[in-house]
Parts: structure tokens; sequence; C-alpha cells
């Protein structure tokens, strides 16, 4: 090849740059994010549940706010609200399927908010909390938190709850409050 063929050739490829890849993994910083949040949210789920299982009989409960809030034992076969009772299968796969989906979502998707890395690190953790309860207490998800006023009370909770409730608020707020029809500066294309 001579000089004139590799001027060639490096005229071609500055007017021509390689195509960046459609997509890249999270950075170091948001992948320290999403699995810090989807691990210890996942260990907080089950040690929560490890001890106040240990800590309470059958018949006893620990009041967290008088009238308002405690402790109890309470077991749940079904989803949220008892939904789909007794359809442990079902139940496994649909989690299964949610936490995939999460995990691609993050690896594979191009959002790359702060925010939104919260989200799926919450959604992470709060799944795998319940689906580790339905893998591996007989299907049922243990319940310890016991909302009530007066004679109502909400559907007993956990930790796992929580994760997924906090993580399905902060998703409508971004969502809400984020500017619409305006590009996205990370994606926007250089000009010339």
């Amino acid at each position: 090849m001579t000089d004139k063929d590799s001027a060639i050739q490096a005229k071609a490829s500055e007017s021509n740059p390689t195509p960046k890849r459609a997509w890249s993994f999270p950075n170091a910083r948001h992948q320290i994010l999403f699995w810090g949040l989807a691990l210890s949210g996942l260990g907080l789920d089950l040690w929560t549940k490890k001890a106040i299982f240990m800590r309470l009989s059958r018949n006893g409960h620990i009041d967290v706010i008088d009238h308002f809030m405690r402790f109890i034992l309470a077991e749940n076969d079904g989803a949220a609200f008892s939904l789909a009772s007794g359809q442990q299968h079902l139940l496994v796969t649909v989690s299964t399927v949610a936490l995939f989906a999460v995990l691609c979502l993050f690896l594979l998707g191009q959002t790359r908010s702060t925010l939104m890395t919260i989200c799926l690190g919450l959604f992470a953790g709060g799944i795998s909390g319940n689906l580790w309860d339905r893998v591996f207490n007989e299907g049922r998800v243990r319940d310890f938190i016991d909302v009530y006023v007066g004679a109502y009370h909400w559907p007993t909770f956990n930790i796992a709850d929580s994760l997924l409730c906090i993580a399905v608020g902060l998703m409508l707020i971004s969502t809400l409050f984020t500017p619409t029809g305006q590009p996205d500066p990370a994606r926007a294309q250089p000009q010339k």
C-alpha cells in the first residue's frame, strides 16, 4: 500500500466514522447503585422476615405505633391482596419473568438516569425477596407489617412489598416531572 493509498483510506475513515454500538452496559456508578439497592433490599427483606418470625409466637404481636401499626405473623400464598392464591407455580413464573425483565431493562436499556436506576434496583430487591419466599417457603410469602385504623386493616405486607411500592411511586414521579418532547442530551448527535 502506498502513502497515497494510506492517505485516501485515512480520509475515508474520517468521513465515515465507525458506527457506535446501539447500546452499552451501564457505567460503574449505576452498576454499584443498582446492585447495591437490589442486594441490600433483598438482604433487609429476608433478615426482617427471619427476625420477626423468630421473635413472635403464632399468637403474639409487637406494637410499633399504638393504634396504627404493629408487627404480626402472616403468610400469603397469593400475590398482592391475595390474588392468585394457591397458584405457586404461576406466581414463581411471573416473578421470575418480572425479575428477568428488570435485569434486561437495567443492563440493556438505554435509560441511564439515576432515578430510573434506583427504581430498577428497588424493583429487583422487592421481586427477589418475595420470589425467595415463594420458592423456599412452600409458596407462602411471609408478611408482618400490619397498618390499621380502628377495625380497618390494610393487607399485611413486608419490606419487599415496600420496596416495590416505593419503586412504583418514584417511577410515577419521574414520569410526571420529566419534560417530554425534549431531546436527551446524552443521545444528542454532535453538530458538524
